[in-house]
């Protein structure tokens, strides 16, 4: 078997590389465990070409990975249903393979130029990066990138922009409508000049208040009042609007006891306490109830033994809590009732 050696030329990256040799890079990005389960479902003489071909991947080069990963990610989405551009999955896998350093340098290869989301690129991206590529650019462009990525991660990336800047980029967002073709080709210049992409141009709804409204329900609270506050400034309405779409920690009270029992599953129990000790007795009975005898008398007791508390260290635990909550319900797992939540019919 030849040894593998790093590629320089874009086209001779996979130039030489059989089959089982591509594979094993693949086992070598998977990690320990995935790759010992798939060398369980291989026969004897599959494992001995296989381990041998790992052997020999140890000094390629990141074109060449960036090479393999691609095409078997082409392959596969012509296979399968399955959603390729699974960006966070991608992501950590490389990410816990090679680390984030040589990972970005993989990712900026391999992440795909044109998707039906115009700037599907950015949920390739960690906030710090998306942060240093927009940070120079208009607010409408920082508006349009992150009202168009995942909600947790846009609240990371508003938390990294200048202070100053974070109330226009939500009054943006919550203004936003349809975006045009001519806006899109602004943001294809900020991708351009890192990714050299091309995206498919145009009408896409991007943004509005429930847009805005789901990024504020993930920053934290102090942020959360100085946003309101300089918006309020600026559009009363506006504000209030943003307020009636966001959802808060009361409103779990709405919401089914079924989702609430998988909710408070998901959360730990010194955070449960602290976010329970600013609850009003009615909301505090629901959640307890969604809970078993003995761990609602845990809780009590925690509460009663923990004393007084800092009310913003309460809303802070709560604002976990309606993260959890936001997170699940846009997964799908759970529904959520009340304001900035599901409608129930």
């Amino acid at each position: 078997m030849n040894a593998l050696v790093p590629v320089g030329e874009e086209n001779t990256q996979l130039a030489g590389l059989d089959g089982t040799q591509k594979a094993a890079i693949l086992m070598m990005l998977f990690g320990e465990t995935a790759a010992s389960s798939v060398l369980k479902e291989l026969n004897p003489g599959q494992v001995q070409d296989l381990g041998a071909a790992m052997y020999g991947v140890r000094r390629i080069s990141h074109e060449t990975i960036a090479a393999v990963v691609d095409q078997f990610l082409e392959e596969l989405s012509q296979q399968t249903n399955l959603g390729i551009g699974a960006g966070n999955y991608v992501r950590t896998v490389l990410n816990d393979a090679l680390g984030p350093d040589k990972a970005q340098s993989v990712l900026s290869r391999i992440t795909p130029s044109s998707a039906e989301h115009p700037i599907e690129i950015f949920d390739w991206m960690d906030a710090k990066a998306i942060c240093e590529l927009i940070m120079d650019e208009h607010p409408q462009i920082m508006a349009l990138v992150v009202a168009s990525i995942d909600t947790q991660l846009a609240a990371e990336v508003l938390r990294l922009l200048p202070e100053s800047t974070q109330p226009d980029v939500i009054f943006r967002i919550a203004t936003l409508t349809n975006v045009q073709p001519d806006a899109l080709k602004d943001l294809e210049k900020v991708m351009q000049r890192k990714f050299k992409a091309n995206t498919t141009l145009r009408a896409s709804q991007i943004g509005g208040i429930r847009s805005a409204a789901r990024i504020m329900n993930f920053t934290k609270q102090d942020m959360e009042q100085r946003i309101m506050k300089a918006i309020k400034g600026e559009d009363k309405d506006l504000m209030e609007n943003l307020q009636d779409n966001m959802f808060v920690f009361d409103n779990l009270i709405q919401s089914e006891d079924r989702a609430l029992q998988t909710l408070l599953r998901e959360i730990e129990p010194e955070v449960l306490t602290l976010a329970l000790k600013g609850a009003d007795d009615q909301l505090l009975r629901k959640l307890l109830g969604c809970m078993s005898s003995r761990a609602a008398a845990n809780i009590e007791d925690e509460m009663e033994a923990m004393g007084p508390v800092r009310l913003t260290a309460v809303q802070e635990a709560q604002k976990q809590i309606v993260a959890v909550a936001r997170r699940l319900a846009d997964a799908g797992t759970i529904t959520l009732a009340g304001r900035g939540g599901e409608e129930m019919v």
